[in-house]
Order: structure tokens, then C-alpha cells, then sequence
């Protein structure tokens, strides 16, 4: 650790505890200033008097069989630009990830990402201020989410 930061590789395995996700390959992405996620479908839904989101994802890259049906109170839509300059308007839900043993809450926002190699984006709003990034180096910590949970 570089001033109590943990580095990172350009990908590492993380969870989300909040969506039943025990084990996900996130592309940490610098250029990224907001997480994105894999939702190969997605449904509006009110719960107590709230706006929601429902959602389906494949977490791991190699199949489309696994798949895990999430929800999430919708805190904003936003239009986010990617990095071919396509424009799309985007739910944000905010979610836990649990990553070299820390439990960092932060927005993402949810797109389908059939087309992509990794279903997760790791953006700077999770990074900043805990991690620095190595991109020589792919899971630089262990090969699963970490089981002993800090703030």
C-alpha cells in the first residue's frame, strides 16, 4: 500500500453484496467517472411509493445462462457518454462493492454490455481516494472477493 492505498490491476474480482453478486470481473477504468453495469434487460417498477429498477444480469462474462435478476431504488437518469462518443440516457442506482476487504458504496449506472468483454466498469467515483492502479497487472489481489469486510 502507497499512503494506506491499495493498488489495483487493470482488472480484479470484486462482489455486490447488494445485488446477490458473490463474484464479478470489474475492468477498473480510469477514464470511466462512473461505474457502469451489465443489464441485458431493464423494467421500471414503484415500491412504497418509490421509483425502482429491475434488472437482469449475466456476471459471468463467458455465459448467458447464469444469470441473476436484480433491483435497486433508481436515484437519478442521467445521459452518459461512452467512449465512442455514443450518448444514452442511464438509470442510476447506488450499490455496495466489496473490494480488498473494504465496503465502498457508489453510484452506477446500468447499461447493457452484451457486447463488451467485462460486465462491469470500475469507474473513479470508487476508486479515488482508496486505490491507485497498476496496468501492468491484472488481479493484483486475490482471485476472489475478500470474505473480511472493513469500512
Amino acid at each position: 500500500m502507497l499512503n494506506n492505498k491499495t493498488i489495483l490491476g487493470w482488472r480484479e474480482w470484486l462482489a455486490l453484496p447488494d445485488l446477490n453478486i458473490d463474484r464479478i470481473i470489474a475492468k477498473v477504468d480510469t477514464g470511466a467517472k462512473t461505474c457502469a453495469l451489465h443489464a441485458f434487460y431493464i423494467e421500471e417498477f414503484e415500491m412504497d411509493n418509490q421509483a425502482w429498477v429491475r434488472f437482469g444480469l449475466h456476471p459471468n462474462r463467458d455465459s448467458r445462462l447464469q444469470h441473476v435478476d436484480c433491483e435497486a431504488p433508481i436515484k437519478d437518469r442521467r445521459d452518459v457518454t461512452d467512449s465512442g462518443g455514443h450518448s444514452e440516457n442511464r438509470y442510476v442506482i447506488d450499490t455496495t462493492f466489496v473490494l480488498a476487504g473494504k465496503k465502498i458504496r457508489a453510484e452506477v449506472t446500468l447499461t447493457n454490455r452484451d457486447n463488451m468483454r467485462y460486465r462491469l466498469l470500475l469507474g473513479r467515483n470508487a476508486l479515488r481516494r482508496r486505490f491507485l492502479v497498476d496496468p501492468s497487472v491484472s488481479y493484483q489481489l486475490d482471485k476472489g472477493p475478500q470474505s473480511t469486510l472493513t469500512s
